[in-house]
Parts: C-alpha cells; sequence; structure tokens
C-alpha cells in the first residue's frame, strides 16, 4: 500500500468513525444501548465514544504506518492537532443529531 492510498484510507475511515456516535443509537455501531427511561444515548456516552474511536483511528493510522516504513516519534502536539481535526470531523453528525430543526 503506498503513502497516498493509506492516508486517504485513515482520513475516510476518521471521517466515519467521528461521525459513528452521532448517527446511531447503539454503542461503538454495534451494542445496543439500555438505559432506564431514556431511548437515547446522553451526550457523555457519545463523547466516551468518540474519544475511544479517536484512539482507535490512531492505531489504524500508527499500524498503516508501520507498513508503509519507520514509524516516527510524536510529541503532544501532534495528538493535540489530531484530537481538534477529529472533533471537526464530528461537526456533521453533532449538527444533524442536535442543532437541526425538527419538524413536525
Amino acid at each position: 500500500m503506498d503513502v497516498s492510498l493509506a492516508s486517504w484510507l485513515v482520513i475516510a475511515v476518521a471521517l466515519v468513525a467521528a461521525n459513528l456516535p452521532f448517527f446511531n443509537e447503539r454503542v461503538f455501531g454495534f451494542l445496543p444501548w439500555k438505559a432506564g427511561q431514556g431511548r437515547t444515548k446522553p451526550f457523555i456516552v457519545r463523547l466516551l465514544e468518540l474519544i475511544v474511536l479517536y484512539f482507535v483511528v490512531g492505531l489504524l493510522a500508527r499500524g498503516l504506518e508501520s507498513r508503509i516504513g519507520n514509524v516516527f516519534v510524536q510529541t503532544w502536539e501532534f495528538y493535540a492537532i489530531t484530537a481538534c481535526m477529529f472533533v471537526v470531523l464530528a461537526f456533521p453528525g453533532f449538527v444533524l443529531r442536535y442543532l437541526r430543526k425538527r419538524r413536525g
């Protein structure tokens, strides 16, 4: 796999993973949410899901990087920037879940 394909694959997976908590009522897309009276997942569960999925995408990216060549050492700035980018990728799902005006 070349560098360009690996980069686009990580971006596509990150886009899907960042929006996954907001587009369904299951935890990580496959575990049903069974909590008390409310049928929808609370925001804190969606946020925790988002954090876990950030690390899953990071592990995938690190694995692809190691298959291509040497894995570069990253500092905290890299992780701060990628976390912010992951949150930005989650914006469409957040808007559709919480900011969209519901009809009827």
